[in-house]
């Protein structure tokens, strides 16, 4: 029988209709034998990229200068070619035509290659890699805060075509935008009014239940209770904290655990799996840091766009149960 499921602390609510499908499955979104000699993120090809504003290599953060590009690097940040938005305009001013609520399409958006080798997946990262990267977003974060007229940083990663990815090459990425999402202000305005944080609160009484994925010291990895797509994944920290940029490199360490098992555990239940993973943080001390990975198993059709109420045919307590059959 169908549940309908309220958000933790929202007024959203979500469909479980477990009986609309059998196990959700999907078809590879990228092939370990497909190498390309022409990926633009490989090493060595370098000069077909925007000069990096950031290379991470053994240990220096360095930058490329339009003279010559640096080699044998382990992460790479440039400018996405394409970008959403762009720095080279007035700062994000409001239009100078007192009627508009137009902005001006000011901002950052960055490319973050999170190695030189085409094959390379998250879940083959290794303890040290996983943790450079998790440096990296923190450190990427944090550079683009400090620009004046940004408002919040977008910190994303998609993975496989169907997740919205147009390069197989492993990367994630970041846009700086003028503006708050309302997603953000929304949860704000509701944590504020509550007498505790909701997340501590989540993270302390999913620990150890049927909604459980994982748990290390310092997070805990859960099928949330609402759940709006199947096989979704929040990593919450077990201590209040509300960004990246209040992470020490034990905690670091220990969310990089977290992402690389999480996408690990997704591939192993369906091969070949799309999915996009999400930090939601903000600088309001209120907000409690929290990764949200949404495998792409079914698409939005026309009453999800209609009345914002996502139909989930995987409850997220036999996700789990999917989840952990192979460790």
């Amino acid at each position: 029988m169908s549940e309908i499921r309220k958000h933790y602390f929202l007024d959203e609510h979500c469909i479980i209709a477990s009986g609309r499908s059998k196990r959700p499955s999907a078809p590879k979104a990228y092939s370990d034998e497909q190498v390309s000699s022409k990926c633009a993120f490989c090493s060595g090809n370098e000069d077909q990229t925007p000069a990096a504003t950031a290379v991470y290599k053994g240990g220096m953060i360095l930058r490329d200068i339009d003279e010559g590009r640096i080699k044998d690097w382990d992460i790479r940040c440039i400018p996405n070619l394409y970008p959403a938005l762009s720095p080279q305009t007035d700062n994000g001013m409001l239009s100078k035509k007192p009627t508009t609520k137009t902005l001006k399409g000011y901002g950052f958006h960055e490319v973050i290659i999170e190695g030189p080798d085409h094959g390379s997946r998250i879940q083959r990262f290794t303890d040290s890699e996983m943790l450079l990267l998790m440096k990296v977003y923190r450190d990427r974060v944090l550079h683009y805060r400090s620009h004046d007229g940004v408002e919040y940083v977008s910190l994303f990663k998609n993975w496989g075509k169907k997740a919205g990815a147009s390069l197989e090459h492993t990367h994630s990425q970041l846009i700086a935008i003028p503006v708050m999402p309302s997603t953000m202000v929304k949860e704000l305005v509701s944590i504020k009014q509550l007498d505790h944080c909701p997340y501590c609160r989540i993270a302390q009484n999913e620990s150890g239940g049927e909604r459980c994925i994982y748990e290390n010291d310092h997070f805990i990895m859960l099928a949330p209770y609402f759940s709006r797509v199947p096989y979704e994944i929040w990593i919450v920290p077990k201590q209040h904290i509300e960004s990246l940029s209040s992470f020490n490199d034990d905690m670091l360490s220990y969310l990089g655990d977290c992402i690389r098992r999480a996408v690990t555990l997704l591939d192993k239940a369906i091969p070949g799996l799309a999915y996009n993973y999400m930090f939601f943080q903000d600088q309001d001390p209120d907000y409690h840091l929290n990764v949200r990975i949404a495998p792409v198993t079914s698409i939005a059709a026309g009453f999800e766009m209609n009345t914002g109420i996502y139909i989930n045919s995987t409850s997220p307590e036999t996700a789990v149960k999917h989840l952990l059959e192979n460790t």
